[in-house]
């Protein structure tokens, strides 16, 4: 089970880092992707990363701005954002596909890709 957290309000041009953790499992051999979901629109693509964390990947709209880590000895993913916008209001999911010999994940980060998923975590970036 994924469980995100660190999410909430923040003002234009602030930051804040959302985390994935895993409940009863190990996220080791894992590509670990966050989506994120405004009302209204598709569940998006925002990052992703690689099981050994040496391969991300980072929609246009965020590039620059967030950043995605992982730390396996902790069984933990985050996504570092920074210069937040309003445009980044949305609900932040967090998922996971076993794929220990993916060395490239750009391809892989599409929301077809990835069978589980947390429930995700609600980040709003207003005045």
């Amino acid at each position: 089970q994924l469980v995100e957290s660190g999410g909430g309000l923040v003002q234009p041009g602030g930051s804040l880092i959302v985390s994935c953790a895993a409940s009863g499992g190990n996220l080791d051999h894992y590509v670990i992707g966050w989506f994120r979901q405004s009302p209204g629109k598709e569940r998006d693509g925002v990052s992703c990363v690689s099981s050994s964390g040496i391969s991300t990947y980072y929609a246009e709209s965020v590039t620059g701005r967030f950043t995605v880590t992982r730390d396996n000895d902790n069984n933990k993913v985050y996504l570092q954002m920074n210069r937040l916008k309003p445009e980044d209001t949305a609900v932040y999911f967090c998922a996971a596909e076993f794929a220990p010999f993916i060395t490239t994940v750009r391809n892989m980060c599409q929301e077809t890709k990835f069978t589980s998923w947390g429930q995700g975590t609600q980040v709003t970036v207003s005045l």
